[in-house]
């Protein structure tokens, strides 16, 4: 497998699956049918956000120790939580629409300045993740060491701050 192409390949499929995401945020309308409905949906992306970050930070440690087959137990299991929340998302917001901020003044500036950094390292995130991955299951550590160091901090960030826009909208909500 070429790298370079197999590369360009991630950054197609992500620019896809972003425009979709954009798509569905932006031109897609809710059916008012599922009002009230799988309710649940944002608390379950919350929690796999946060359990995305759990395994991050164990990966980190295991692989801190040269526990590399418990490292990479740990980073599947993030990439599992984070496959698993795009799906809820997806879906949550195909039944749902958007979820506007209640929030006024600088509690809403706080806000929308954290979803702006969550939703723009998250655009970034998704190629990393998948490069970061193709790297480290073909062998080629030295490159997966490499983006990994840049992977890291970004996609903790933005599971961090998915649980972070959560709450602000669950503290807001009423």
């Amino acid at each position: 497998m070429n790298p370079r192409s197999v590369v360009g390949a991630i950054v197609v499929v992500s620019g896809l699956a972003v425009s979709f995401l954009l798509w569905l945020l932006y031109v897609h309308h809710a059916s008012a049918d599922f009002a009230g409905r799988w309710m649940f949906l944002p608390a379950l992306n919350a929690l796999l956000n946060g359990l995305c970050a759990i395994a991050l930070c164990v990966g980190l440690y295991f692989i801190k120790q040269h526990r590399k087959e418990a490292h990479r137990a740990s980073m599947l299991l993030a990439f599992a939580f984070s496959a698993v929340f795009l799906v809820s998302y997806i879906v949550n917001h195909t039944l749902h629409g958007d979820t506007i901020f209640p929030g006024h003044g600088s509690v809403r500036t706080l806000y929308l300045s954290i979803l702006a950094s969550h939703v723009i390292l998250s655009v970034v995130a998704l190629p990393m993740v998948l490069t970061t991955f193709f790297f480290s299951l073909t062998g080629r550590f030295a490159m997966h060491r490499r983006i990994a160091r840049w992977t890291f901090p970004i996609w903790l960030y933005v599971s961090i701050t998915g649980v972070v826009v959560f709450v602000f909208l669950e503290a807001y909500a009423y």
